[in-house]
Parts: structure tokens; C-alpha cells; sequence
């Protein structure tokens, strides 16, 4: 299985709040709109998605890693924990890049920031490609509660008693909770290096800050976002 990926170009651009990292798969003078990939989290970086760049046969792969995630700067300041402002790392990098037309793939987190984004009507965006976004908070934990209730009871028993006496961090739980991750985060055994890349560099600062201490449980920033509403407004075409 390919685990590594070259990068024609890579660098880092001035954002708000920091420096963020970007690659590029494929020949940025193509005169293919590039597609700009946005990574899921929050804290996540872009290796877990490195395979998208098998599409650079066809048209650029713009990575980036967003503020407090993989390769850019991590202030962990939690003023910058608002989906506006991840939105203008998007612009920042479109600026710094002279992206004039784009496609836009987000995954999870990821498709939070690329709806939001696209509900803007941005000019030069062409078309759209949401992956298990995350849209609203409340049906993303009601959807979760769905698939870990299809667990096996032993592991249900260990998460109900380790979260009943606050231990979620214990071996005990996160061992159940690695189940429910090759169930519904990756099926692969054993996970992929990129995907192991991806959680190694995980910034649980933010991932806590903005999400909480884990999929079923979001206390963080992002506890009551409803980015429902704002589809009706998306122009371009979206799978």
C-alpha cells in the first residue's frame, strides 16, 4: 500500500493568527482548477487524506494544515477556535497561491469549514465535495450514539462505567474506544502509516478546545454549531 506521497511544492503562508503549512501534489501551473484539500479535527493534520494526491494526475492537490494542526504554527489560543476565521485561512491561501478557480474536498471538520466556506459564494469556486461533514453538533453525537450502541456489550459496558466514574482517560476506555475507531474512523488493518501520522500529531489542546474529550462527547467551541441553514445557499455543485 503507497504510504508516501512527494510534494511538487511546499511552504508556509502568513494567516490569521500564524504561519499555516501548505503542499502541492501535481503541477501548479496546470490548467486544471486545482482541488484544495481541508482536513478534519480540529488538531487533525493532512496526512490521513495524503491519497487524494493520486489525483494529481489530472489537476493540482493543494494540502494545508490548519492553525494548530500538523505542520503550522500552534498557538493554542483559543480566540482563534472559530469557524470564521478558519474560513479566511481558505482566502489567505488562495491570496498567497493566486488560486483564482478552485474545488474545494473536506472531510469531517474538514467539510465543516468547506460548507461554511462555500455558503459564502466565493468567486472561483467550481465545485464542491463534502466527506462525512460535520454540519450540525447535535445530529453528528445523535448519529454517534447510534453506531456506538452497535458495539460489543463488553466494550459498551467499559465505556458506560469508565464515563459514570470519570475515566474516560483511562487505557480501559480508550481500548473500547479504538474499537469503535476501526469501526467508523478507519477500516484498515492495520491502520495506514499516513493515517497513524494523522493521530500521532494530533494538537489535543485543540481537539478538547474546540470539540471536547472525544467523539461522543462535545463540550467544546463547537458544542451548539448548526451549519444547517446556510446550505440552501451554496452555488456550486457539491457531491
Amino acid at each position: 500500500m503507497k504510504t508516501q506521497w512527494d510534494f511538487s511544492e511546499q511552504g508556509t503562508i502568513d494567516s490569521h493568527g500564524g504561519k499555516i503549512w501548505f503542499g502541492i501534489s501535481g503541477n501548479r501551473a496546470s490548467s486544471e482548477t486545482p482541488l484544495i484539500v481541508i482536513h478534519g479535527g480540529p488538531g487533525m493534520s493532512h496526512h490521513y487524506l495524503y491519497p487524494l494526491s493520486d489525483l494529481a494526475d489530472k489537476r493540482p492537490v493543494i494540502f494545508y494544515d490548519q492553525l494548530d494542526a500538523g505542520l503550522s504554527d500552534q498557538p493554542n489560543n483559543p480566540e482563534n477556535w472559530h469557524v470564521s476565521r478558519f474560513l479566511l485561512e481558505v482566502d489567505d491561501l488562495r491570496e498567497s497561491l493566486d488560486l483564482q478557480r478552485v474545488a474545494i474536498f473536506g472531510n469531517s471538520w474538514g467539510g465543516t469549514i468547506a460548507a461554511a466556506y462555500a455558503a459564502k459564494a466565493p468567486p472561483g469556486l467550481e465545485k464542491l465535495v463534502l466527506s462525512s461533514p460535520l454540519l450540525n453538533t447535535e445530529l453528528w453525537l445523535r448519529d454517534n450514539k447510534v453506531h456506538r450502541e452497535h458495539l460489543p456489550e463488553e466494550a459498551l459496558r467499559v465505556m458506560r462505567k469508565c464515563e459514570g466514574a470519570g475515566q474516560e482517560s483511562s487505557p480501559e476506555y480508550q481500548n473500547s474506544v479504538d474499537i469503535f475507531y476501526a469501526r467508523h474512523f478507519c477500516r484498515v488493518n492495520p491502520w495506514p502509516d499516513y493515517v497513524i501520522e494523522t493521530m500521532n500529531s494530533l494538537n489535543e489542546t485543540c481537539y478538547a478546545g474546540m470539540w471536547g474529550p472525544n467523539e461522543f462527547t462535545c463540550n467544546g467551541l463547537l458544542r451548539n454549531y448548526d451549519g444547517l441553514a446556510e446550505l440552501e445557499t451554496i452555488q456550486a455543485p457539491t457531491l
